[in-house]
């Protein structure tokens, strides 16, 4: 049910855009290509497992968590705001 003058299912859209964002951001970052032996920041060896896992890896496990910490993501605000709800 959609409130004030939003069609039917237009919440369930905006969760679904948002879902879908998320799945293209994550697929952008992931990475490609032939593996690394070598952890490109701190020079470590990435286990053979880890390059077999995922394809084009760059980065030891201490050094990719690191990096994942840091990302913040802008994302859109779907919703507006509440004056402009009430024009």
């Amino acid at each position: 049910m959609a409130g004030g003058w939003t069609r039917d299912g237009a919440v369930q859209d905006q969760i679904d855009d948002t879902v879908s964002d998320a799945v293209s951001e994550a697929r952008a970052r992931m990475p490609r290509g032939e593996s690394a032996t070598h952890c490109v920041e701190c020079g470590e060896p990435i286990p053979e497992r880890r390059r077999q896992a995922i394809p084009g890896v760059r980065l030891c496990i201490e050094c990719q968590s690191e990096r994942d910490s840091t990302i913040r993501s802008a994302g859109f605000n779907r919703r507006g705001s509440k004056d402009s709800q009430l024009r």
